[in-house]
């Protein structure tokens, strides 16, 4: 890969990962409720299982998808199912006081789970594997994997800090419980492309 390709790589990565999505408006709901310690396990499992899931994507997995039609219908109805399960979770989240007896943040394994029902992660995977390694070689496949891996570390690190700094402003019980109630309904406004008519096949990309 050519150093030009490489820096627009990132650029794409970059931006792709840093815009708002599933796994940020979590990441600072979790820094918000839970802190930053905390909230390690669902940085990691986004930064791992997300390239992870490229890797997958760029091997062909989506050609699984094509076998059986039916699977793009019952991935949507995960996707929509599963983000309002989480929706529901941030809405009710306790104060950080009763959170830090009561309350779980997603683990390692939950978060990098996420990542397959997870439409923005859909879109990313399949546009970078499409733009930069269509070939399917597995040399610029890597490349981009290498490319996410780098941007996922500094993006799920700003948005969990981003989280836990506003958690400063949060001190008030009815504060708190508004600005979750923002978040989730932010989360499930992520659904749209996804429910939107005319979405891309199985509305997982957009």
């Amino acid at each position: 890969m050519t150093l030009d390709l490489l820096t627009v790589l990132l650029a794409f990565a970059f931006v792709s990962a840093m815009t708002p999505g599933p796994n940020n408006l979590m990441l600072v709901a979790s820094g918000a409720n839970f802190g930053f310690r905390r909230t390690v396990p669902h940085m990691l499992g986004i930064t791992i299982g997300f390239p992870a899931m490229i890797f997958l994507v760029g091997l062909g997995v989506m050609r699984l998808f094509d076998l059986w039609p039916p699977s793009y219908v019952i991935l949507k109805v995960l996707s929509v199912a599963y983000l309002l399960y989480l929706a529901w979770k941030i809405a009710n989240a306790a104060p950080p006081q009763e959170a830090k007896a009561e309350g779980r943040p997603l683990t390692f394994l939950q978060s990098a789970a996420f990542q397959w029902v997870n439409p923005k992660a859909w879109s990313m995977a399949l546009s970078a594997i499409t733009l930069y390694a269509s070939s399917r070689d597995l040399a610029a496949i890597l490349w981009v994997v290498g490319a996410f891996f780098v941007v996922s570390f500094v993006s799920t690190t700003s948005w969990t800090v981003l989280g836990q700094q506003v958690q400063r402003f949060l001190k008030d019980p009815g504060t708190l419980r508004k600005f979750n109630i923002f978040m989730a309904v932010l989360l499930v406004a992520t659904l749209i492309p996804v429910l939107w008519p005319g979405a891309e096949q199985g509305g997982l990309a957009r």
